[in-house]
């Protein structure tokens, strides 16, 4: 889960030394490998976070009390993120990019797996709920060691006039994951019984996690242990530096990094997570197909990605970014409410948001790393994403469903439409750098 900048500082040339038959198409099949296994571990555990773990893990308290714990659990992954990256940027420059892959990969689909063996609060009391937040720390924590740098060699190995279209291509991993993932819970749910669900089905999904992270291991694996990779890592300039280093050199780029994708981050959760959580609590939909309508947005979600790329490469990206913020701000003054407003609402805003998250967070991956020095690039990358998903989306649906519960939906608008000014706000602040700058 990346997001790589706006403004780019002159890049030195490279292609002298870069291997005859590097391609970026053959980086893009790792990056989009790499982040599909991702965001299908994440929307695992997100839809188990609304369907499974109230009932399972939060039994003691009533349904909309034993959600916002869920989320508080949800959230730990983000916050411990960056400890994570700190510990496998150490890692990486003792042992390699590869070792470092591969600790990261094993940990995040062991925590998976394991959160698939976690017994319910009615076997083992609270130790569900201590063991539940272990293991999504662990996922967090892989989280942070999974930044491969292969996003960032992507852009920088992107031809010019379609640096656009290359910076999108990471993030067809989300919908991607997303309509896997959906597609497993809405097949148990369906073809078996609440009580059958509810004790053994919903594992099923964090087992095929763990089998796609391995996959995904060895798909990554062969591309950035390859000598003609490390070779075009080392020539980028793309290796992992010291973190304090980093954040004297680059914090400011660092945190106006982090702030210019939050309308997208925050979109991210309030069209995927919350609205399960929502139609779940408050209306008589069945899960299974709001699940559905959820994978058929998902869909409509990697058509307006790829559109974003296009969009990008005719205009500007920081254009792109700049216009769908002003969108999702327009989009979050009424289309929260159609949650209430049966199927054919529900529909509406699926559809509706997940385009307008194609269009901004297909060009996400292009508001990080082009300001960065060089040489800080490599780690700045991973801790611009790190901040931008914890500030971001990290307790987006704890706070969308607290506040639309207790004041209603617009509320849930209201905390969209503040994302949406974080990133008008931090593309202004940029450009105002960009020009002093020059």
């Amino acid at each position: 889960m990346s997001t790589d900048t706006v403004a780019r500082r002159p890049e030195p040339d490279w292609r002298a030394d870069a291997p005859a038959h590097t391609s970026p198409g053959e980086i893009a099949i790792g990056v989009v490998v790499g982040r599909a296994s991702e965001f299908f571990d994440f929307f695992v555990y997100a839809i188990a976070s609304v369907m499974v773990f109230p009932k399972l893990v939060f039994p003691f308290v009533d349904a909309l009390t034993g959600t916002l714990l869920s989320f508080a659990v949800f959230a730990l992954a983000f916050v411990v993120r960056p400890f994570g990256t700190a510990l496998f940027t150490t890692l990486e420059r003792v042992r390699g990019r590869g070792m470092k892959l591969t600790v990261a990969l094993f940990l995040l689909g062991g925590s998976t797996v394991a959160i698939a063996f976690v017994p319910g609060y009615a076997q083992i009391g609270s130790a569900s709920v201590l063991l539940l937040a272990l293991f999504r720390m662990g996922q967090g924590l892989a989280l942070g060691g999974t930044w491969d740098g292969l996003a960032s060699l992507l852009a920088l190995n992107a031809p010019e006039r379609r640096r656009g279209w290359y910076a999108m291509l990471p993030q067809l991993g989300a919908p991607i994951g997303l309509i896997v993932a959906s597609a497993l819970f809405a097949f148990f749910a369906t073809q078996l019984s609440s009580e059958d669900f509810l004790d053994w089905g919903w594992r099923y999904p964090f087992f095929v996690a763990f089998a796609i992270n391995v996959v995904a291991l060895f798909a990554r694996l062969r591309i950035v242990v390859a000598p003609e990779y490390t070779r075009l890592f080392r020539n980028r300039e793309l290796q992992p530096s010291e973190i304090r280093t980093t954040l004297r050199a680059e914090g400011h780029h660092i945190v106006i990094g982090a702030f210019a994708p939050l309308a997208s981050l925050t979109l991210f959760h309030t069209v995927t997570v919350f609205p399960l959580s929502w139609v779940l609590l408050f209306t008589r939909q069945s899960a299974a197909r709001f699940l559905l309508i959820q994978t058929a947005g998902a869909a409509v979600g990697i058509v307006a990605i790829l559109a974003s790329g296009w969009l990008a490469d005719r205009t500007d990206r920081r254009a792109v970014l700049g216009t769908t913020a002003a969108a999702i701000a327009a989009f979050s003054g009424f289309a929260p409410q159609l949650l209430d407003g049966g199927e054919i609402g529900e529909a509406l805003f699926m559809l509706l948001g997940f385009a307008l998250l194609g269009l901004s967070f297909g060009q996400c991956s292009g508001a990080v790393a082009g300001s960065l020095a060089t040489k800080h690039r490599y780690t700045g990358s991973a801790l611009t994403s790190d901040l931008a998903w914890l500030v971001g989306a990290a307790f987006a649906p704890l706070i969308a469903l607290a506040l639309s519960s207790r004041f209603g939906l617009i509320w849930a608008g209201a905390y969209l439409l503040s994302g949406a000014a974080c990133t008008l706000a931090a593309l202004a602040i940029n450009r105002q750098l960009e020009a002093q700058d020059r």
